[in-house]
């Protein structure tokens, strides 16, 4: 009988389980860390710490209380119920769409640092769409959502063309582009066209109900769907796709791709303008999502919050690939949901949460590491090699 197990697929399965296994690690690790600040900042915890000795029941029963409680509203907050998981699902759809435009970089050997003003160029003229124009229900989402998916590939596509035509490198290209993006959105805040009517802050007109994504299922609203959608499109298209294959050479090896008779400049193009419209579909998602409220956020210079440069790191969660950036696309928006409870109810500070992204971020980008502070994952590495050896 033939084995269809061969040792190259074996090695490979052996490589993403260990990969899977480090961010498991990663965020537990993180997660430690996190409750070690949480223990250490707050002074009537801390102090108790002096009896450790002599009656240790009272720091360890004052640190669990503390690290339990603030990671139980966490978890409520961003888990606990309906009205939770809809917040968190409506804080992950824009960074997993940036997400997947990041990673679609990565996957191309481009580091796309430019989601942040793509999602800018996609929030503006989806906006724009929503509060200038008068059109039907659906056809008005639809035509301010391709309003957004252009104006992100457009501006995505304008540095692949640098790139492939001047050599201009794209992280430098892409982080100008961003001043750009902010530049004109400060700048068209100050228009007629875009200025609320008696208003003289930078603020636009909201955007007509008929533009924005209807809600399903309660307060969940057809814009994580969209999310998703333009994940398993992602997909798609670097696995199943002959631009795929090639996107995945040149990233691979440009000058390989070269010589195989693969044309970088036009990959290059096609890439950069594909991760732009991603991108831009994150600014569409802020645009004419419902926020909190259930009215979508009004055109401003901060309406997309970091969500370009947060996507650089859910990218790197995920491993560029499309699934593990809708995990990390999830458990990032789980953190920003729950970190308002954790605030609330156990009286943590809300930028712990923001330090938790950084802590998985530093595990994840560093293996390394990992394997020497988790024992298993260092002694599981010494038997697959030794077994290849």
């Amino acid at each position: 009988m033939t084995e269809l197990t061969t040792p190259a697929t074996k090695r490979r399965a052996t490589f993403q389980w260990r990969g899977i296994a480090i961010t498991v690690a990663a965020f537990v690790l993180a997660l430690l860390v996190g409750a070690i600040l949480m223990i250490v900042s707050d002074p009537e915890v801390a102090g108790q710490f002096a009896y450790l000795f002599t009656a240790p029941a009272l720091p360890l029963g004052a640190a669990w209380a503390k690290v339990s409680s603030a990671y139980a509203a966490l978890a409520v907050g961003a888990l606990g119920s309906p009205a939770a998981l809809a917040a968190t699902t409506r804080e992950a759809a824009p960074l997993i769409c940036a997400g997947l435009g990041v990673g679609l970089g990565f996957r191309a050997g481009l580091f796309n640092i430019g989601a942040q003003g793509q999602a800018i160029v996609g929030a503006i003229l989806a906006a724009w769409v929503g509060f200038a124009l008068q059109l039907p229900p659906v056809l008005h989402v639809i035509v301010a959502l391709l309003a957004g998916l252009l104006g992100g590939a457009l501006w995505g596509g304008i540095v692949g063309y640098l790139k492939a035509k001047t050599g201009a490198h794209e992280v430098i290209v892409t982080i100008m582009f961003n001043y750009i993006a902010v530049g004109i959105l400060a700048w068209l805040l100050t228009t007629p066209a875009f200025l609320r009517p008696g208003r003289q802050d930078p603020i636009s007109p909201e955007v007509h109900p008929t533009s924005t994504f209807p809600g399903i299922f309660g307060q969940l609203h057809v814009g994580f769907l969209v999310a998703l959608l333009a994940a398993f499109g992602t997909w798609w298209l670097i696995e199943r796709s002959t631009i795929g294959f090639t996107i995945r050479a040149v990233g691979a090896n440009p000058n390989a791709a070269g010589t195989a008779g693969m044309d970088v400049a036009r990959t290059t193009i096609i890439t950069m303008a594909i991760a732009g419209m991603l991108a831009g579909l994150a600014g569409v998602q802020v645009a004419i999502g419902p926020a909190a409220n259930g009215v979508p956020t009004p055109l401003s210079q901060g309406i997309v919050g970091s969500v370009g440069f947060d996507a650089i790191t859910v990218a790197l969660l995920g491993r560029s690939r499309p699934l593990g950036i809708v995990f990390a696309g999830l458990l990032f928006g789980g953190l920003h949901a729950g970190g308002l409870s954790m605030q609330s109810i156990a009286g943590t500070p809300l930028t712990l949460s923001m330090v938790l992204q950084a802590l998985i971020v530093l595990f994840v980008a560093a293996p390394g590491l990992v394997r020497t502070l988790v024992p298993f994952l260092r002694e599981r590495r010494a038997v697959v090699a030794g077994g290849q050896a």
